[in-house]
């Protein structure tokens, strides 16, 4: 097995993971992170505590969005199903094709919960998908990043970034990028990938773009002209560019930060050495990295509803939280937790990054990518 540096946190995480059982008390049902083989488990906050019994269980719990190859859920699926004896159902799917599945199945619900992009999870419960539930550890949970009426919770963070290839920005000459403007210098523009707005990750992209050269959520004129002109050196609109990247193809794509820490230092095709990761602002000071929340919802009839409630005790306990870092995913339970020392600064984070109103966002987000769609020519 490569020593790479998912190997060396697994291994971490492994540790705290006995650490943290080794704290369970005698009633293993007052702890989602151990205690395999009881009868019943106390789960839920407040109102939503409650008692689940094992016997309910499925052999496979149905979630939406939990899938291997995505943000560590490998590990998370497996550390679940050895603590309880339920295995997680691998779900490749994205946020969208979940929600139009939901919709296909509104009156025969196949899954429990939904996991996901956080505002594709407003939409669900805007829907009437979903149902309140207050997992263990949702009091540590920002109040920004969780709906007043207990149905959608935030699990973890991701930030807008960029990744380039160190190796070749020394060959040009360039240096690291700072700024959205940098990117349009012809050596940067003339190989950049970024997705369009169709994508979460591109319109976060647009919205960070926007953002610091002076949009607004209700003038998004800035990023259509950034996008004409870095069209005109020469940057493409793909999904497509991880493997040219390798391959030197592309210099630079735009994504969120863990996708390029995770092919830093996760990833054998490229020396870890020569891939850069950097946050942006915009030149006159303003933040341009959109922090995009992700998180799950109990779903209205559940086939699985206690199963599902365990899982989501166990995604919120620090045992389920350490293991998203294993992919360079910022747990929302973040400050409870050591970062490892390859994450970006934090000064970095308070430099660039930025939140909207997310219910806001979802009230808007069609007529946005069609407004800049249109208006870029994507």
């Amino acid at each position: 097995m490569p020593d790479t540096r998912r190997n060396v946190v697994r291994s971490l995480g492994a540790l705290a993971a006995a650490g943290l059982a080794g704290c369970v008390t005698d009633n293993a049902a007052n702890d989602a992170s151990g205690g395999g083989g009881a009868d019943s488990y106390t789960v839920g906050t407040g109102e939503y505590e409650t008692t689940v019994e094992a016997s309910s269980f499925p052999e496979k719990l149905y979630f939406y969005c939990v899938q291997s190859g995505w943000m560590n859920w490998p590990s998370v699926m497996s550390a679940f199903e050895d603590n309880y004896g339920v295995a997680v159902n691998d779900d490749d799917r994205s946020s969208g094709e979940a929600l139009t599945h939901m919709r296909s199945h509104e009156n025969n619900m196949t899954h429990s919960g939904y996991n996901g992009g956080y505002t594709y999870g407003i939409v669900a419960r805007n829907d009437g998908f979903t149902q309140a539930y207050k997992p263990k550890g949702w009091e540590q949970v920002p109040d920004s990043l969780k709906t007043d009426d207990h149905h959608v919770t935030a699990t973890r963070r991701v930030t807008t970034a960029v990744t380039y290839r160190k190796d070749i920005y020394e060959e040009r000459g360039l240096d690291e990028p700072t700024t959205w403007a940098d990117l349009l210098h012809p050596d940067i523009a003339q190989d950049l990938a970024l997705q369009t707005p169709q994508a979460a990750v591109g319109l976060a992209a647009a919205l960070s773009i926007n953002n610091a050269r002076g949009g607004s959520m209700d003038d998004f004129q800035p990023v259509i002209d950034y996008y004409g002109e870095i069209q005109d050196g020469g940057a493409e609109f793909t999904d497509n560019f991880l493997a040219q990247f390798s391959r030197g193809e592309y210099a630079t794509f735009v994504r969120y930060d863990y996708s390029g820490l995770d092919l830093k230092h996760n990833n054998d095709e490229v020396a870890e050495e020569n891939v850069g990761v950097a946050l942006l602002g915009g030149e006159n000071g303003n933040q341009g990295a959109l922090n995009m929340p992700y998180g799950y919802a109990l779903l209205e009839d559940a086939p699985n509803p206690e199963a599902a409630k365990l899982f989501m005790d166990y995604v919120l306990s620090l045992e389920g939280q350490q293991q998203f870092l294993d992919a360079y995913v910022r747990p929302i339970r973040s400050d409870e937790l050591e970062l490892p020392e390859e994450f970006i600064d934090s000064a970095e984070y308070d430099r660039t990054e930025f939140q909207v109103d997310y219910g806001a966002l979802v009230d808007q987000q069609e007529s946005i990518i069609q407004e800049i769609t249109r208006g870029a020519g994507l």
